[in-house]
C-alpha cells in the first residue's frame, strides 16, 4: 500500500495526464472503470492498460513531490551497500539500497514515504536515510537477480562439510584423490557448472579464482575488462580448487607449483574448450580459465570491423604467392581470430596450409594445424623446420617468440611459402626493429615483409543505452578534429543488457603497412620505427588513433575507448 501523500497525489494523476496530453478522456474514462472493479491506484491501472509507462508515473510523482526518480536498469548498484539489509527486508518494503557515502544511505523504494520502512532501515544501520523512487519492477528484479545468485551459491555449498572442505583427503604422493570422492559430491560438481555456464552466457573470455582474505573472489573478463561476478567464503577453495583440477586431469596434490590443464565441456549443445592454469598464492591457489568457443568465433573478415580501404589492400596482400605477413599487438587484441579469419578466407583445395600453435585454439576445416608440445621437444622452430618438408603453401607459425623461429620464418617466405605470424609490439613498424632484435638482417626483412597489420579491440557501445551527447573540447583534440564543426558523440547511459557498463561486444581498429621502395630503403638502413610510421602515415596509412577516431565517429565506440587502447 502506498503512503498518503502518495495516494493522494496520484488521485489527480489521470486528469494531469489527460491535461498534459499523455492520454486521451477515454483512456481515462476506461482506467476509472477498471480502478473501481480492481481497487488499484490510478498509476497502477494506467500501466497495466498500457496507457502510459511506470517511468512516465515515477516522473510525474517525482516531479510533483520533489523527489529523485530513477531507473535501476541505468544503474550501477553497490553490492556493498546491498548488504546491509536482509533480503526479507528488502521484499518486505519493496526497497534496495544503492549505495552509501559516509554516514547516508541511498535507497531505492515504491514509496519514498513509507516512514516505517526508513525506521526500520535507520534501525539496522544507524544510518540517516535518503530515499528515491524507483518502479517496483525495477526493485523486485534487483533483489531476484542479487539474492537470488547469492541463494545459488549457498545452496550449492550446503553439502560440504561444516568446515568447508569436500569429503575427499588428497594424497599427495597419489597424484590426486579417487574419481569417486569428487564425482559423488554433486554439490560442487553444481557449483562449478554454474560457474561456467554463467560465464559462458555472459561472453566472458576468462574466468579468475582468487583466494583473498575470508573470500573467494570469481570475476569475468568481459569485452576485455575484468568484473567481480560473484564470491564465495574462503572455506570452500579447497573444495572448488579440487573439482577444477579434477576435470583438466591436472595433479590435485600439488599446490606449491603452478599448472596448466585443460577441460572439455558442452554446454547447451554447444562444445567449449577451457585452458586452465594455477598459480600458488598467500591464501592457496588461483586459478585462470581461458573460454576457447568455436561459436563466438568471427571467421569472416568482413566481419571484424577492417575499413573497406584497408580491407582491400590486406586482401591484396595476402593475395600474394610468398614472403611474410604479420598481425601485430599486445595480448588479447585479437590477433589470432584475425589470422584464423584470413586462412579461413583463402584456404581451398589448391593450397597445403600448415600451421604451429600454442595452442590450437580453434579446428578449422581444410588446414593442417599442429600443435607446440615442448615436453615433447616440438617447439615453434622444430616444427617450422618439420613443416617445410611437409610441401606447403601456406604456414601459419602462431607467434614468433625466439631468433630461431624468426629466421626460419623468413626463410620460409623468402624460399616461396607465404607466412603468416603474430608479434606483440604497440605499432605496425614496431614489428620490424622486433625481428631485427631477434637477429634477422634487415636485407632479409626489406625482402620478405609484404605487410604488417596493427590492431586493437575497444569495446562496442550498448546499442540498448546508447545516447547522444556533446563532447568535450579534449576528445576533440584528441580525435584531431580541432577547428572543426563540432559533431554530437554517443555513449552508453549503463543498463542491465551491458551490466552498467554502457559496453557490449567488441570491435577491432586496425593500422596496415605495406613496405614500398622507400619504406624498403629505411628498412634496409635500420631506421628507427618512429621514422618509418611516419613515411607510412605521409603515403596514406590509417593510423590505429586514426581508425578509432572514424569509429567514433560512426557511433560504434567512445573517445576513451580508443584512448585507453591505443
Amino acid at each position: 500500500m502506498e503512503s498518503k501523500v502518495i495516494s493522494s497525489f496520484l488521485e489527480k494523476l489521470g486528469e494531469e495526464l489527460v491535461g498534459r496530453g499523455l492520454i486521451t478522456r477515454n483512456q481515462l474514462d476506461q482506467a476509472g472503470r477498471k480502478k473501481m472493479e480492481t481497487g488499484e491506484n490510478m498509476g497502477e491501472v494506467l500501466v497495466r492498460l498500457g496507457f502510459v509507462s511506470q517511468q512516465e508515473i515515477n516522473k510525474y510523482i517525482g516531479d510533483g513531490l520533489n523527489i529523485p526518480h530513477i531507473e535501476l536498469e541505468h544503474y550501477d548498484i553497490d553490492p556493498e551497500a546491498i548488504l546491509l539489509i536482509d533480503e526479507q527486508t528488502a521484499r518486505k518494503y519493496r526497497i534496495i539500497p544503492l549505495f552509501e557515502i559516509e554516514d547516508v544511505i541511498t535507497i531505492a523504494m515504491v514509496d519514498p514515504f513509507d516512514i516505517f520502512a526508513i525506521e526500520k532501515v535507520r534501525g539496522m544501520t544507524n544510518k540517516v536515510i535518503e530515499p528515491v523512487l524507483a518502479s517496483e519492477n525495477d526493485i523486485m528484479s534487483a533483489i531476484d537477480s542479487f539474492w537470488g545468485r547469492e541463494k545459488r551459491l549457498n545452496e550449492f555449498v550446503d553439502g560440504l562439510t561444516t568446515d568447508g572442505t569436500s569429503d575427499y583427503s588428497p594424497d599427495p604422493g597419489a597424484g590426486g584423490p579417487p574419481a569417486t570422492t569428487l564425482e559423488n559430491d554433486t554439490q560442487i560438481i553444481n557449483l562449478v557448472n554454474s560457474i561456467f555456464n554463467d560465464a559462458v552466457t555472459g561472453g566472458a573470455s576468462d574466468i579468475h579464482l582468487e583466494p583473498e582474505g575470508d573470500r573467494i573472489k570469481i570475476r569475468f573478463r568481459v569485452d576485455g575488462i575484468l568484473r567481480e561476478a560473484s564470491s564465495l567464503d574462503i572455506d570452500y577453495h579447497s573444495a572448488l580448487t579440487g573439482r577444477i583440477k579434477f576435470l583438466a586431469r591436472m595433479d590435485i596434490g600439488q599446490r606449491r607449483l603452478p599448472l596448466d590443464g585443460k577441460i572439455h565441456l558442452i554446454l547447451d549443445d554447444r562444445k567449449i574448450d577451457l585452458r586452465v592454469s594455477t598459480y600458488p598464492v598467500v591464501k592457496g591457489e588461483k586459478i585462470l580459465l581461458h573460454i576457447l568457443d568455436p561459436g563466438s568465433v568471427r571467421s569472416e573478415l568482413d566481419t571484424l570491423g577492417i575499413s573497406r580501404d584497408t580491407i582491400v589492400k590486406y586482401r591484396e596482400t595476402v593475395s600474394c604467392g610468398n614472403g611474410v605477413i604479420l598481425v601485430t599487438g599486445p595480448t588479447g587484441s585479437g590477433k589470432t581470430t584475425t589470422l584464423y579469419s584470413t586462412l579461413n578466407e583463402i584456404k581451398g583445395e589448391h593450397l597445403n596450409i600448415m600451421t604451429i600453435e600454442d595452442p590450437v585454439e580453434y579446428e578449422m576445416s581444410g588446414v593442417n594445424q599442429g600443435q607446440v608440445d615442448e615436453k615433447a621437444g616440438i617447439t615453434f622452430s622444430s616444427a617450422l623446420r618439420a613443416i617445410v618438408h611437409q610441401d606447403p603453401d601456406v604456414i601459419l607459425v602462431g607467434e614468433i617468440r625466439d631468433p630461431e623461429t624468426a629466421a626460419l620464418a623468413v626463410r620460409a617466405g623468402l624460399t616461396g611459402h607465404l607466412v603468416f605470424s603474430a608479434l606483440h609490439t604497440d605499432t605496425a613498424a614496431g614489428a620490424i626493429s622486433r625481428l631485427r632484435d631477434r637477429g634477422v638482417e634487415p636485407f632479409l626483412l626489406a625482402s620478405t615483409i609484404r605487410g604488417i597489420l596493427g590492431q586493437r579491440l575497444v569495446r562496442l557501445i550498448c546499442s540498448d543505452c546508447r545516447e547522444e551527447y556533446r563532447p568535450s573540447e579534449r576528445e576533440y583534440r584528441l580525435l584531431g578534429l580541432e577547428g572543426s564543426k563540432s559533431p554530437s558523440l554517443f555513449r552508453g547511459a549503463g543498463c542491465k543488457k551491458c551490466n552498467s557498463s554502457g559496453y557490449r561486444g567488441r570491435i577491432g581498429i586496425y593500422e596496415l603497412l605495406i613496405p614500398d621502395r622507400e619504406i624498403r630503403e629505411l628498412i634496409l638502413s635500420s631506421a628507427p620505427d618512429t621514422i618509418v610510421q611516419e613515411k607510412a602515415v605521409g603515403q596514406g596509412m590509417v593510423t590505429l588513433r586514426a581508425d578509432g577516431a572514424d569509429k567514433v565517429l560512426r557511433g560504434l565506440t567512445t573517445c576513451d575507448e580508443v584512448i585507453r587502447v591505443s
